[in-house]
C-alpha cells in the first residue's frame, strides 16, 4: 500500500494473530447468547428447523419400537409356535424399518440444508462486512485469517445444525427412552446391567474437555497454515528470484508439523476413548447375560415364566438391543459435544469480524448530479496510529480542472494524502472538502464513484479484460468499453490477444505485461468518467514505449478533469499546475515546476539536481 505507512513505527504493534485472537468460547461455560444469535440465521427457516426437531424426536422414539417388536416376537411368537403372529410381526418390524429409513432420510437431508442454507447468509454478511471495512483494519489483520472466518469457521457452524444441536437433542432423548424402558421392563436387571454407566459418562465428560482444547489447537493451526499459504503463494515470484525455495519449505514444513501434530493429539484420545467405551460395553454385556440367565434360570423364575412373568428370552434379547441402541449414542455424543462447541467457536470468531466497527462512517446524504472538483485541504491532521502524525497541518486548494502534483520521498505522506480523500482512512484534524463541501457529508460510495485512482501496481481479477475494466457494472456497455480503449490507444493489442475483450487474464493478470495491465487500468478509470483522477506512481516501472501510451492515455483522462499526480519522475509533472513538496508529513515549498526550481537549495530543486544530474539529462 502506501509508503507513508512503512514509515509507521506503530504499524504492527497491533497486529492480529492469525488464531483470530484466542479461545473464543472455549475454557468457560456454554454462551447461550451466542447460540442465540446463531439461532436469528434460522429464522427464515423455521419450518425447516421444526420438521428436522419433529424428526429427531420421531427417530428417538421410533429406535425403541424394534427392540419391544423383537422382544415380543420371541415371547409370544417363536416360544408359542405361532407361525401367522411371526409373520404379522416381521411385517410390522419390515414396515417400521422403511419409516424409520425414510424419516432418516428427510431429517438428515433437512439438517445439513438448514445448516448450508445458514452460513450461505452468514458467508454473505461476512464478505459484505469485510468489504466495508476501511483499510486500516487490513493493515494489522493477516488475509488469512480473514480467508479462514470465511471459509472454515463457517463450515463449523453448519455442524451445528447437522451434527450438533439437533443431533444432541435426539441422542439425549434416545439415552433417557432407552434407559426409562429398560428400567420399566425390569428395573433390577436394568440397575445390574448399567452399573458401568457411571464410569461411561466420567471417561466421556473428560474425553469431551481434552478433545476440546485439542480441537481449539487445531483450528489455530489451520489459520496458521492458511496465512502462510496466503502469503507465500501471492509471493512465490519474489521466492523464485532470490531462490528462496529451500529454506521457505522448511518454515512450511514447521508449520504443518505444528498442524499435523495438533491433529494427532486429537486422534490419541479418540484411540484412547473408543476402546473404553468397548469395554464399558463388553462389561454390561456381560452383566446382562450373567445376571439376566441365572434369574432365568433359577427356580423361582422357572415357577415365574409358567405363570408368564419375570424374565424370558425375549427380555433378555431386548435388553442386548437396547444396550446396543444405548451405547451408539453415547460414542457420539463427546464428540458432537465438541462439534457443537467448535461450532460455537467458530461462530464466536466470525462475530467478532461482525463486530468490527472499523467502517467508514456513511452519515452523509449528499449525492449531486455532479461534481466540479474543487478540493480543499483545510489544516488537515492525520495519524496512522494514535498521535503518531504522518500529514501535519496540510494545507491547499486545487481549482475545477487543475492539476496537482505530490512529490517527496518514500514516506512523506503521498499516498496518506489520497487515502483519507478517499475516506479510506479518517483524519484526526482539519477539514477536506469538494467542491466547498465537507467530505464527511457526502456518501461515501458515491464520493468514492467520483475519484478514479490508478496506481502502480495494478489490481486485476481472474476474469475477462471487458469485466476488470467494467468491474461488471451492467450500467457500462461494451461499445463504452471499447471507445474507452480506443481514446487510451489500448484498442490494438486487446484485439491481438485471443478472444480479444475476452480474454481471460487470470490471476492477478499474470498473462500480462506490467503495461498492458496499467493501461487496463486508465480504460476503467475513463470509463467510470470521474470529476476527480488520482495518479499514484502509474507511469513507473514500464518500458519507454509503454510509458508513451501510458503518457497519451494521461492526457486524455486529465481532460476536464482535476487531478492529483504522486510522481518521484518529476519529468513527468512539469506542466503540474501546483507541486507541493512534502517531508516529513509536512509541506515544505508549493509552486509550479518554474517557481519551485528558482529557490536556492530548495526541497523541489535538491531533488530536480538530483535527478537530472544522475541521469545526465538535460534541462
Amino acid at each position: 500500500m502506501s509508503d507513508d505507512k512503512e514509515k509507521d513505527p506503530k504499524k504492527n504493534t497491533s497486529k492480529v494473530p492469525p488464531s483470530g485472537g484466542g479461545g473464543g468460547v472455549t475454557g468457560k461455560a456454554f454462551d447461550w447468547r451466542l447460540l442465540k444469535r446463531v439461532m436469528h440465521y434460522v429464522k427464515p427457516y423455521n419450518t425447516t428447523f421444526v420438521v428436522s426437531a419433529f424428526l429427531t424426536v420421531f427417530l428417538a422414539v421410533s429406535a425403541l419400537i424394534q427392540p419391544i417388536l423383537i422382544q415380543k416376537t420371541l415371547d409370544d411368537n417363536i416360544m408359542l409356535n405361532d407361525y401367522n403372529g411371526l409373520l404379522f410381526m416381521v411385517e410390522l418390524m419390515i414396515g417400521q424399518l422403511i419409516i424409520q429409513t425414510v424419516a432418516q432420510y428427510y431429517q438428515t437431508y433437512l439438517t445439513n440444508a438448514l445448516g448450508q442454507s445458514v452460513i450461505r447468509d452468514l458467508r454473505i454478511d461476512i464478505f459484505n462486512h469485510i468489504t466495508s471495512l476501511r483499510l486500516k483494519y487490513f493493515d494489522r489483520t493477516p488475509i488469512g485469517m480473514l480467508i479462514t472466518r470465511t471459509v472454515s469457521d463457517l463450515e463449523t457452524i453448519a455442524d451445528i445444525f447437522s451434527e450438533g444441536l439437533i443431533s444432541i437433542i435426539g441422542d439425549l432423548l434416545l439415552v433417557v427412552a432407552v434407559i426409562g424402558l429398560m428400567l420399566y421392563q425390569d428395573w433390577k436387571l436394568a440397575l445390574i446391567t448399567l452399573i458401568p454407566m457411571p464410569f461411561l459418562f466420567a471417561s466421556t465428560y473428560v474425553f469431551k474437555e481434552a478433545i476440546k482444547s485439542s480441537f481449539q489447537e487445531v483450528r489455530t493451526q489451520v489459520a496458521h497454515l492458511n496465512t502462510f499459504l496466503a502469503e507465500h503463494i501471492s509471493g512465490i515470484s519474489l521466492i523464485q528470484n532470490f531462490a528462496r525455495e529451500d529454506q521457505e519449505m522448511r518454515k512450511f514444513k514447521a508449520v504443518n508439523l505444528k498442524y499435523r501434530d495438533a491433529n494427532i493429539r486429537s486422534n490419541w484420545y479418540y484411540s484412547i476413548f473408543f476402546p473404553v467405551v468397548e469395554i464399558l460395553f463388553a462389561v454390561c454385556m456381560g452383566l446382562l447375560v450373567w445376571y439376566g440367565c441365572k434369574r432365568m434360570l433359577s427356580d423361582q423364575q422357572m415357577a415365574h415364566l409358567s405363570a408368564g412373568k419375570g424374565i424370558t428370552p425375549g427380555v433378555i434379547t431386548g435388553f442386548i438391543l437396547l444396550l446396543n441402541i444405548l451405547f451408539r449414542p453415547i460414542r457420539q455424543l463427546a464428540d458432537k459435544f465438541n462439534t457443537l462447541q467448535m461450532g460455537m467457536v467458530g461462530a464466536d470468531r466470525i462475530f467478532k469480524v461482525l463486530d468490527t466497527n472499523e467502517v467508514a462512517v456513511n452519515t452523509g446524504t449528499l449525492r449531486p448530479k455532479w461534481l466540479q472538483g474543487e478540493i480543499a485541504f483545510n489544516n488537515v491532521w492525520f495519524a496512522y496510529n494514535d498521535e503518531n502524525w504522518v500529514l501535519k497541518n496540510i494545507n491547499f486548494h486545487v481549482k475545477p480542472g487543475e492539476t496537482l502534483a505530490l512529490v517527496g520521498a518514500t514516506g512523506a505522506g503521498k499516498s496518506s494524502t489520497i487515502n483519507i480523500l478517499n475516506r479510506f482512512y479518517e483524519i484526526g484534524k482539519g477539514e477536506v472538502e469538494v467542491d466547498g463541501i465537507n467530505i464527511m457529508k457526502y456518501d461515501v460510495n458515491y464520493l468514492r464513484s467520483q475519484i478514479a485512482t490508478v496506481i502502480q501496481d495494478v489490481f486485476l481479477f481472474t476474469d475477462t479484460i471487458a469485466n476488470n475494466i467494467s468491474l461488471n457494472n451492467e450500467l457500462i456497455t461494451r461499445e463504452q468499453i471499447i471507445a474507452a480503449a480506443k481514446d487510451v490507444g489500448a484498442h490494438d493489442f486487446i484485439e491481438r490477444l485471443p478472444g480479444g475483450y475476452d480474454y481471460n487474464v487470470m490471476e492477478r493478470g499474470a498473462t500480462l505485461s506490467a503495461g498492458q495491465a496499467q493501461l487496463i487500468s486508465f480504460i476503467r478509470a475513463l470509463v467510470y468518467d470521474p470529476a476527480i483522477l488520482v495518479l499514484d506512481e502509474a507511469t513507473s516501472s514500464v518500458d519507454t514505449e509503454t510509458e508513451i501510451l501510458i503518457q497519451n492515455a494521461i492526457n486524455k483522462l486529465m481532460q476536464g478533469r482535476t487531478a492529483i499526480v504522486i510522481a518521484h519522475r518529476l519529468s513527468t509533472i512539469q506542466n503540474a499546475d501546483k507541486i507541493i513538496v512534502l517531508d516529513h508529513g509536512e509541506i515544505k515549498e508549493m509552486g509550479t515546476h518554474q517557481e519551485l526550481l528558482r529557490i536556492d537549495n530548495g526541497y523541489y530543486r535538491k531533488l530536480y539536481d538530483l535527478q537530472f544530474n544522475s541521469t545526465g539529462i538535460s534541462r
